[in-house]
């Protein structure tokens, strides 16, 4: 790609994209830099952003908003787990993950808003955790020692100190993993910690690269010793199915079974990070080449059209009317986020994406008031019932606010926060790429210069991108434009050039739908980086009440919802509309697709959910109807894996 230079600006075009700089004048902020590895650590691809640096915009500040005044906001208000009583307040009451998990979102959000309310609620969570801190080290309710909440709680005071330069966290820090070290070799991780050892890492990883004492270094090599070796699991793979309780020999008093924590799906997507955190500290190629294989081993065996792998609450194959966990969602992005930071392979982002506008508003309400435990591909139904789950109860895929299992209810507040804070990176060359495209701004200092871009878009509805560069005086760096998988044409490259004031920058990404294949060879439509699924008109009839806008809903539907389709991308048609107040909102979709499908009268319901999915092709004398899809997120109900039918003929002589 050239770019040339004009008095009136530039313009460079590709098959695919359009590049647009016009100078114009405009504004500038100031922001902390970003931090890149120490030696002997590997250096990261891209090195992440410190919170705050990132702020959203358009749809994606409103989806923010609307969190704030749902559960993130409200919860410890109603909630007694993250209550006044919370062993992390000083109190007596849960003294294990549940504060640190709401706090892990609440804390990046308050900030992200500016919001003074929520600012305030954070801090009070912190400084009882900065002052708890005992001689010897150790930190947290001293009721609880288990080394998995402290895991937690330590990513929240990385980003409080990044955000905040408060001098507590260091000296915090520095003290407690000098008492791990210590504590670690007769007492070693185990349970779930054992398992999720990774998340330590980032914080020991995240505090070397600030203080450069190498005794964290063997800190990390010690966790890496005791904790579980995911990267051994998936090199010889033998999780190929659904489990059940039997298999995994739960019921049993004591903690769960290793085979249990090691098909866990939270567990799993934590994994994600695992072995590119490690090759930071070992640089072994074996250990930057595993996460590859540890997805394709998930696709296979596990894989879902919604962008994740099948956890409820543990492996469950392919099947799309079998779920996956919330927590298991906003985990894997904070897995595919810090990946992508390291290995900087775009896929990664796709995934990221993927799992972002799909997985992750489809398990919550639209005023984020209740949410799911469980979410299906394939969902008829939202009903306490006996279904299908490799190990979860009646009421996993309640609209409410603990259905199942309150963990989720703790967890799910870090989704959208973490998602804008790694919407954009900086470049090994200091200069800032974009990882995922959200309406957003980022804030950052280059060679002494105050830079702010601003991206305007309604990607992922849209797929054009709209930037104005802002800077305190012309500056010399990269800016790197990701090219989504799905794009076509050919690759955006990196834009070196002296940037001045008031800078654009224009790219429309070309894209059509597509249909992919999944379980029992069946059709899910897709276009850009969102999934689409039928929408089932859902009867909301709520069942206990809470606090506020806080209850338990079932949804039912008495839609007919068991169609086989024609896929095939000359019968699909994509309309656009207006983007609403609330961007995932079935009543008014930015987007549509249109396919052909015929009633299928043998699929029908089996364990309250959509039963087993026929195997495609198969056939049907049903009259033909038109199908509009709309985006996954959207679809509280759905289906979204198709039987297609066997008319896939030529489009020419469908015509």
């Amino acid at each position: 790609m050239t770019l040339n230079s004009t008095s009136f600006g530039s313009i460079c075009c590709m098959r695919g994209a359009m590049l647009v700089l016009i100078f114009l004048a405009g504004s500038f902020a100031q922001t902390q830099s970003a931090i890149p590895n120490r030696a002997p650590l590997q250096p990261n691809a891209y090195n992440p952003l410190p919170l705050g640096a990132v702020r959203p915009r358009g749809w994606l500040r409103k989806q923010l908003e609307i969190q704030a005044d749902g559960l993130t906001g409200h919860l410890d208000e109603f909630w007694n787990d993250v209550g006044n009583n919370s062993g992390w307040l000083g109190g007596t009451g849960e003294s294990w993950e549940r504060g640190p998990y709401y706090l892990d979102g609440l804390l990046p959000l308050a900030y992200q808003l500016n919001d003074p309310k929520l600012i305030a609620k954070a801090q009070r969570w912190v400084d009882w955790t900065l002052n708890s801190q005992r001689a010897d080290g150790q930190f947290g309710p001293p009721s609880n020692d288990d080394w998995w909440p402290r895991m937690v709680m330590l990513k929240v005071l990385t980003q409080y100190q990044e955000v905040s330069g408060d001098p507590r966290v260091i000296p915090l820090m520095t003290r407690y993993f000098a008492f791990e070290q210590k504590e670690l070799p007769h007492r070693p991780l185990r349970d779930w910690g054992k398992y999720r050892w990774q998340d330590n890492v980032y914080s020991v990883l995240w505090l070397y690269n600030r203080t450069g004492d190498a005794s964290l270094l063997s800190l990390a090599k010690l966790l890496h010793e005791q904790g579980y070796d995911w990267q051994a699991q998936f090199a010889g793979f033998a999780y190929t199915g659904k489990m059940d309780r039997e298999m995994l020999g739960l019921g049993k008093p004591g903690a769960p079974p290793d085979r249990a924590m090691q098909t866990h799906g939270v567990n799993n997507a934590m994994a994600l990070k695992a072995s590119p955190l490690w090759w930071l500290v070992s640089g072994a190629p074996e250990d930057k080449a595993a996460l590859a294989h540890q997805l394709a081993m998930l696709d296979q065996y596990q894989g879902l059209p919604n962008g994740m792998f099948s956890g409820d609450e543990h492996f469950a194959g392919t099947d799309p009317s079998q779920g996956i966990e919330l927590c298991a969602v906003v985990e894997a992005m904070f897995s595919y986020e810090q990946a992508f930071a390291v290995l900087g392979y775009s896929s990664l982002a796709d995934r990221l994406e993927k799992v972002a506008y799909n997985a992750l508003p489809a398990t919550l309400s639209d005023d984020m008031w209740s949410h799911q435990y469980d979410q299906q591909p394939n969902q008829i139904a939202c009903t306490r019932a006996h279904r299908q789950w490799s190990t979860n109860g009646n009421d996993s895929n309640l609209f409410g606010l603990e259905p199942n299992f309150g963990c989720c209810t703790a967890n799910l507040h870090q989704g959208w926060p973490k998602f804008v804070s790694s919407l954009w990176m900086t470049t090994r060359d200091g200069g800032l790429a974009v990882v995922a495209y959200a309406p957003s701004e980022a804030h950052t200092k280059i060679g002494g210069a105050d830079v702010v871009i601003e991206e305007d878009t309604e990607y992922p509805f849209r797929h054009s991108v709209h930037f104005v560069i802002h800077t305190s005086s012309p500056v010399a760096f990269s800016l790197e434009l990701r090219t989504p998988g799905w794009a076509e044409g050919a690759p955006l490259k990196p834009i070196n050039r002296t940037w001045k004031d008031g800078d654009t920058v224009d790219i429309d990404f070309q894209a059509s739908p597509r249909v992919t294949h999944w379980f029992h060879n069946s059709a899910v439509f897709e276009y850009g980086p969102l999934v689409f699924s039928l929408p089932l008109e859902a009867q909301w009839k709520q069942m206990k009440s809470y606090a506020e806008k806080s209850a338990d809903w079932q949804l039912e539907t008495k839609a007919a919802w068991n169609y086989g389709v024609v896929a095939s991308d000359c019968e699909t048609r994509i309309a656009t509309h207006a983007l609403g107040a609330v961007a995932f909102d079935a009543r008014q979709p930015a987007l549509t697709l249109q396919v052909m499908g015929r009633l299928l009268k043998d699929w029908t319901w089996n364990e309250n959910s959509a039963g087993p999915l026929p195997q495609s092709p198969v056939h049907s004398t049903s009259a033909e109807q038109t199908l509009t899809l709309v985006p996954y997120g959207s679809a509280k109900l759905r289906i979204t894996a198709f039987p297609f039918l066997d008319e896939n003929t030529a489009c020419a002589a469908r015509r």
